[in-house]
């Protein structure tokens, strides 16, 4: 077998032994064995490109642009089930899960994480549109956990919206296959990404900017664009925020990928067939995600849920992503790939604060949660430092991505800089308007101190900051290459 091979394996035997372990505190030990074995794998795999180049062939295809969000996804998986441990045993103290459903959590847990990896280690079109398929059932039982009614209805809400999309994503696939089997020479191959890119200035572009249409409109739903957005606020606070810490740290990345994987044969298919407006495909991400980006600023002032306002934050940074990647560029791009990154370490490490902050006032209400600076020192300041990473301060990851994001517009889209600049705005106002009193404020009867890992919290928190003061010279030649991948220019 080889490295590829051993990234997917793991999970998918983590995830049958788990179900089939009958001690489930025993599980949550074992989900974090296989979790750190999973981030090993990951990092071989990413020594073994680096060392050798893209790794291409019949199933998989592995390059700088979709390795090191693998090592990402493992890396979060591993800090989350971390954080997860004492987590899901207050639920379990406190009865809102049972022993057999805290193994469906575990089971499942390592099931969403196999399909990810599947997702962006696959060469092929069709089995990435299976694996986020999956993505959707895993989520839909992660979701559902404690079986409330919101939960069971979010969780439906879910299943239907992103099943409307992902139905859009496979009829944009299957209007690529027909494009891709005209010119290809063996059509058993049409959906490779290896062959796609090659035979890109080939395809017919009115059919493949269509298909890009559906499949931006069924993945967008997974990233969460506006109108799409509407199950993921639900899903973050019906579901155990452990979900909601990959789900915003991961899953969003890894349906961004697939289409900025598409937009770079759309672009190579655009310039050679339609010369008079080879951006097609950028400027409708740049519309998106720019209506995405100021629509969920607007949302955060209006969030009583501390979940569902951290949601809204995710959407309106993935919105920022879209744009980005849109508006293309090497500095662009450059930036794009960068806040994918702290994005995910840090909303992830938010999140589990979140988590903390609620099992602490026993509520998810945002005017319940008081002072937990003074009940939980490290929930509190870990609340406090991350939202003002996540809002953009200097001298944490967020601010350096978003600088390169302004600096990109200004270069190409001056016009544009202001609402960007007004939607930072708004979502930091938004933000740091409920983000005092739950810090700082009078701490109310019945909150009370938890068991609490910081591990998880300081790793990612230590990680953003290093990234915002100096980016490592290896991970920014690794982003050079993705960026010249993407958008097929240096920027180093």
């Amino acid at each position: 077998m080889n490295v590829i091979d051993w990234v997917l394996i793991i999970p998918v035997a983590g995830a049958l032994g788990l179900a089939l372990l009958p001690n489930a505190r025993l599980g949550a030990w074992l989900n974090i064995l296989v979790s750190a074995t999973g981030l090993a794998a990951s990092i071989w795999l990413a020594l073994t490109v680096l060392n050798n180049g893209t790794i291409a062939g019949e199933l998989f295809y592995v390059d700088a642009f979709n390795v090191y969000l693998v090592v990402l996804t493992s890396l979060v998986s591993m800090t989350t089930s971390i954080f997860s441990r004492p987590y899901m045993a207050h639920e379990l103290e406190i009865h809102k899960v049972t022993p057999l459903r805290l193994r469906l959590y575990h089971a499942s847990f390592q099931g969403f994480m196999f399909t990810m990896l599947l997702a962006l280690t696959t060469n092929n079109l069709g089995v990435l549109w299976i694996a986020l398929e999956g993505a959707t059932l895993a989520t839909v039982l992660l979701v559902s956990l404690y079986r409330t009614r919101e939960s069971i209805e979010a969780a439906w809400k879910y299943f239907i919206l992103c099943g409307v999309g992902i139905a859009q994503a496979l009829f944009g696939t299957v209007l690529l296959y027909f494009a891709a089997s005209r010119v290809v020479p063996d059509p058993d191959q049409a959906l490779q990404w290896s062959v796609l890119y090659q035979h890109a200035g080939q395809l017919e572009p009115v059919i493949v900017g269509l298909a890009f249409v559906f499949l931006l409109v069924g993945y967008g739903t997974k990233i969460g664009l506006v109108p799409l957005h509407n199950w993921l606020p639900d899903a973050h606070s019906e579901g155990p925020t452990p979900m909601s810490a990959v789900l915003s740290g991961l899953l969003l990345n890894v349906a961004l990928y697939a289409v900025v994987r598409v937009k770079m044969i759309v672009d190579g298919a655009l310039i050679d067939g339609n010369p008079h407006n080879p951006q097609l495909a950028g400027f409708i991400m740049m519309a998106f995600g720019l209506l995405s980006f100021i629509i969920a600023g607007l949302f955060l002032h209006r969030q009583r849920d501390i979940k569902r306002l951290f949601s809204y934050s995710s959407i309106e940074h993935m919105g920022l992503m879209t744009f980005a990647f849109g508006l293309g560029g090497p500095l662009a791009t450059f930036g794009a790939l960068l806040h994918m990154t702290v994005h995910s370490l840090t909303k992830s490490a938010i999140f589990m604060t979140v988590g903390h902050a609620s099992q602490i006032a026993g509520t998810q209400q945002i005017d319940r949660i008081r002072g937990l600076i003074l009940t939980q020192p490290t929930v509190g300041w870990g609340l406090l430092i991350g939202s003002i990473a996540i809002a953009g301060f200097p001298p944490f990851g967020v601010f350096t991505s978003e600088f390169l994001l302004l600096t990109a517009t200004m270069k190409s889209w001056p016009w544009l800089t202001m609402p960007l600049l007004m939607g930072l705005a708004i979502a930091f106002a938004g933000l740091f308007r409920h983000l005092h009193p739950m810090v700082f404020g009078q701490i109310p009867e019945g909150q009370r101190a938890i068991a609490v890992n910081p591990f998880p919290l300081l790793l990612h928190l230590t990680l953003v900051l290093w990234l915002g003061l100096s980016v490592p010279a290896f991970l920014a030649n690794w982003f050079d290459e993705a960026t010249r991948l993407i958008s097929g220019a240096n920027l180093l």
